[in-house]
């Protein structure tokens, strides 16, 4: 990913070491042909550029193309060099990004140029070409990422907005690059530069002119091209709240199945899985795989079959109308659904301990990813848990840290830790387990520094020297808005079934002639899935498996007269606009 090889004057072709720049075959070309436009190209020419949306999909003929991060600004660099039967994108174009790089033509040729929206109907089509593309999409996008290219995040490694910034763009996905004010030369610099005094932090810059001094996360996702809500999105048959792996398996049985389907999440697609190092025992990847991974694999494949899918969009109330139900965000926009798939998920539970909420976000942290173990590289860190997350994050951390402490409240790491993760974690010889140990206190000026740990069967203490805490002691649901309108059970999750049924008014279903589905709510036509739904298996596999019941569950409903609440009066217009902020529900 350095500078273009030049040989005899001539730019040569990065090699696909990776497997992500396939070439197309000759069949494969011939097959795109009819659906698009062959098209000359002249040296020095600009196929598309950083900041502004993919419109083609661009195979090259002949002729060769490099493809440039910073293209014309201080630190150009070339990602990659394409001859013909290569193409051009990345995963923004599958998922209506903007670019985060520059195509320029250094050898004059040909291109076949195919409209995107085109494109993603032929790949459906294809399952051997549209794997091939979203393998390469998926590659070029991890090269982009690690090369620190797109935005950067200006600001403190201390302020806790610079930390949610950097969550939102790396649960997204989104390439960027952050500089610490604390350690970056480069960012006094830029700071002078663009004129920016420290208490406008963070910034954000795009393109190397534009700044937003600390954006929210609504007006983050505007600047890169997360799709928007538009006037057509104000009616769908299904909206799914909650963009997990519930929401995502909701998202592409519902719109396979030829439904109108929305999609929204406050945050960004993934959930809690997301933000998994690796799953193991899902079916189907024998060697794990990342929960990003796994997120970006199924976000193209809802927006094939033509799922809306709208990041960060903050639900705010449910309102049953006539034969329907009206979604309201938190900035008054709403959306009329036929009918509602719940698949908010959970956040983890805060510890609740002296001194440690001033240190949230800088370095106590409730996820474990790639970003916050690049904060304690090389020093002692603790997890806090003893659940299968926090064994996935200890194992995870043990490759960055120089010890991983594991504290874990009961006498037994086997009675809420799956075995195979067990064995992992006590055989990792850079990760210590404290059985029956406690947090009671942090300790630390700027950063953390210590812990003040209990051994709880013997009542003795201790400090603990750590340069960070990562937190897994269970989740609440995300479902604060639904209090007062559907049944909860005593701890927040979303009653279903017979349990729905029992808690709601034995009239509200007279009408439809039967009792609740086995995921419907107190509420006919709203559904729960995965880890909201009170009952529910807390695995990934299970809340996928879920998501597409909901949907076969959603046809069920639908073939009965409709819901039974009703409300005088002529039904308001739904207005849609975009949220100016992000919250943490979906």
């Amino acid at each position: 990913m350095s500078a273009a090889h030049h040989e005899n004057g001539a730019v040569r072709e990065t090699p696909d070491l990776y497997g992500a720049f396939p070439r197309l075959t000759t069949q494969q070309l011939q097959n795109l042909t009819p659906h698009g436009e062959r098209r000359r190209t002249t040296e020095g020419e600009v196929l598309y550029r950083e900041g502004e949306p993919f419109r083609e999909f661009l195979a090259i003929l002949s002729g060769t193309v490099e493809v440039l991060q910073d293209h014309g600004g201080p630190e150009e660099r070339t990602v990659a060099v394409h001859g013909p039967g290569r193409f051009l994108g990345e995963l923004g174009m599958l998922e209506g990004q903007a670019a985060f790089d520059t195509a320029v033509v250094r050898e004059a040729g040909e291109i076949l140029a195919v409209p995107v929206e085109r494109q993603r109907t032929l790949i459906g089509r294809d399952p051997v070409l549209g794997d091939l593309i979203l393998r390469a999409c998926l590659g070029r996008r991890y090269l982009l990422i690690g090369l620190g290219a797109g935005f950067r995040i200006l600001g403190s490694c201390y302020s806790r907005d610079t930390r949610r910034l950097r969550e939102f763009a790396a649960r997204n996905r989104l390439p960027h690059r952050w500089l610490d004010l604390e350690r970056d030369k480069e960012a006094e610099a830029l700071l002078r530069r663009f004129s920016i005094v420290p208490e406008e932090t963070p910034v954000v810059l795009w393109k190397g002119e534009r700044v937003l001094r600390n954006p929210s996360n609504a007006e983050l996702a505007r600047l890169i091209g997360l799709p928007t809500p538009t006037a057509k999105d104000a009616q769908c048959d299904v909206i799914v709240v909650g963009a997990g792996p519930a929401g995502l398996a909701a998202a592409v049985y519902g719109a396979s199945d030829g439904l109108a389907t929305i999609s929204v999440d406050a945050v960004a697609t993934g959930g809690q899985a997301g933000t998994s190092s690796r799953i193991e025992n899902y079916l189907g990847f024998p060697s794990g795989i990342s929960g990003g991974e796994l997120i970006e694999r199924a976000v193209p494949q809802a927006h094939k079959f033509g799922a809306r899918l709208m990041v960060p969009a903050q639900v705010d109330r449910l309102t049953p109308q006539d034969d329907a139900y009206v979604v309201t965000f938190t900035d008054g926009s709403q959306v009329r659904a036929g009918a509602v798939v719940l698949a908010s998920g959970v956040r983890y539970r805060r510890l609740e301990v002296p001194g440690i909420e001033r240190l949230e976000g800088v370095s106590v942290y409730y996820a474990a990813t790639v970003h916050e173990a690049s904060l304690c590289e090389a020093d002692p860190v603790a997890v806090v848990g003893g659940g299968n997350s926090a064994g996935q994050a200890a194992l995870f951390l043990a490759h960055h840290a120089s010890r991983v402490h594991l504290l874990v409240r009961g006498s037994d790491l086997n009675a809420d830790m799956s075995r195979y993760l067990v064995d992992q974690v006590e055989r990792h010889p850079d990760i210590e387990v404290l059985l029956h140990t406690e947090v009671r206190a942090a300790s630390g000026n700027e950063k953390l520094e210590s812990l003040s740990i209990e051994d709880n069967a013997r009542g003795e203490r201790r400090s603990l020297p750590a340069a960070a805490l990562f937190v897994f002691i269970g989740a609440r649901p995300h479902t604060e808005w639904l209090r007062g309108v559907l049944a909860l059970d005593e701890k927040g999750f979303v009653l279903t079934g017979a349990d729905a049924q029992a808690a709601a008014d034995a009239t509200r279903w007279d009408s439809l002639g039967r009792g609740p589905l086995l995921l419907e709510t107190s509420l006919p036509g709203v559904f729960a899935a995965g880890d909201v739904r009170s009952g529910s298996v807390k695995r990934v596999a299970s809340a996928t498996g879920e998501g597409a019941m909901a949907i076969r569950l959603v046809h069920e409903h639908r073939e009965n007269a409709g819901n039974l609440v009703r409300t005088a009066g002529p039904v308001p217009a739904p207005v849609v606009r975009f949220p100016t902020r992000s919250g943490t529900q979906g």
